[in-house]
């Protein structure tokens, strides 16, 4: 009898390419967005995920995310270096001054300096140059889209010179930071030459990032730190989510994703759900015949729902290779759009949503299937 289903689904081609399509295209809308808003989540917090080496952020207890900070004494990272568990713990500084170019880009930047001695926090990742080269005077890395939006339409090059409040500042290296909220260049210099480039003040250190010795669990020395030295220390992924939470909370990225993702549900249930019961009602006769010819009501439920479960795993095969599609090109493409990427667990959610989808179709088709008189085939 499976057979029989299949056919009965496919005779009709424009309604069974409805209900493919409209599933394709609600599955599509649901991880796309999703996908998206992931991607803008995890671009707020990208300068904390790009700090491999470090366990705990320390910070002073007013900050709530990265992008806003209020500066420490040097003496505070003394302090955190005592308390005990601690392995090591280096500075970090984090500005947000302007860069000017010989070809006249005038250009906000990410400005992070980094431990001189050990040099973490430096991107993981370099296209051209090497982190030792950051020792040289007036060395600065700045990130691959960064390069391209201060030098545009250039190929990537050593050697290029700007300057940071007057300051002469030369790309020694060239990264492959995540993409940052904003899209300001990401530059890495030097906790000495970072303080030179934004200008003396009294308080310059932007974070403390300490190493849990081994053994320790990162989570309790980040409540020690915070205990003995009376400043804010979070693990790095504490810290991550803070940031996260903070634009979920204070911006309206999440209703209006939220409002897209749940059209797309909507729009799919609606425009599957309604194709779908009338198909089965167009196709009555034909499940009255085969009760008239003595096919009971439990294979007749199951030739509809092995109908409902081929529409959906096409459909839904479709939408996501679209969706897979569009994120492949795009973030190879659109620098602007790199970063962005279709997580496992967004195909995993939307193919749960497609099922609830066509599990409710299913029961309300199903229902009339059962009712039917086998009589129906035998009036005209």
């Amino acid at each position: 009898m499976n057979g029989v289903a299949v056919r009965m689904l496919i005779r009709d081609h424009a309604k069974y390419l409805g209900l493919v399509f409209g599933i394709a295209f609600s599955t599509m809308l649901m991880s796309n967005q999703v996908a998206i808003f992931i991607g803008l989540m995890l671009r707020t917090a990208s300068q904390i995920i790009d700090v491999r080496e470090t366990d705990i952020w320390v910070m002073d207890p007013r900050v709530e995310y990265i992008d806003v900070v209020e500066g420490m004494a040097d003496m505070q990272l003394h302090r955190v270096r005592g308390v005990e568990g601690v392995d090591w713990a280096v500075p970090l500084h984090k500005s947000l001054p302007v860069a000017h170019t010989r070809e006249g880009v005038l250009q906000q930047v990410i400005l992070l300096g980094v431990d001189d001695a050990t040099l973490v926090g430096v991107a993981p990742h370099l296209v051209l140059g090497a982190v030792e080269d950051l020792r040289q005077p007036d060395a600065v890395i700045v990130d691959r889209a960064g390069y391209q939006f201060m030098w545009p339409g250039e190929a990537l090059a050593l050697g290029k010179e700007f300057e940071i409040n007057d300051r002469r500042a030369v790309v020694v290296a060239i990264s492959e930071a995540s993409a940052p909220f904003a899209t300001f260049p990401v530059v890495h210099t030097k906790y000495s030459s970072a303080l030179g480039f934004d200008g003396r003040s009294r308080k310059q250190l932007s974070f403390v990032l300490a190493r849990a010795r081994a053994g320790q669990d990162p989570r309790a020395l980040a409540r020690r730190i915070a205990a003995e030295t009376g400043l804010k220390a979070l693990t790095w992924r504490d810290f991550a989510w803070a940031t996260v939470e903070y634009y979920m909370k204070r911006t309206g990225i999440p209703v209006n994703f939220g409002i897209t993702t749940a059209l797309g549900f909507i729009v799919g249930a609606v425009v599957v759900g309604q194709t779908y019961y009338l198909f089965v009602l167009e196709n009555l006769r034909h499940f009255g015949a085969l009760k008239a010819m003595g096919v009971g009501n439990l294979t007749i439920v199951r030739m509809v729902l092995l109908q409902a479960v081929v529409v959906a795993s096409i459909g839904y095969a479709i939408g996501i290779g679209f969706c897979a599609v569009f994120f492949e090109v795009l973030s190879r493409t659109a620098i602007d759009f790199r970063g962005f990427a279709l997580p496992w667990e967004v195909a995993a959610g939307t193919a749960g949503a497609v099922f609830v989808i066509i599990a409710v179709a299913s029961l309300a088709s199903i229902r009339r299937v059962l009712v039917v008189d086998p009589a129906i085939v035998f009036r005209g």
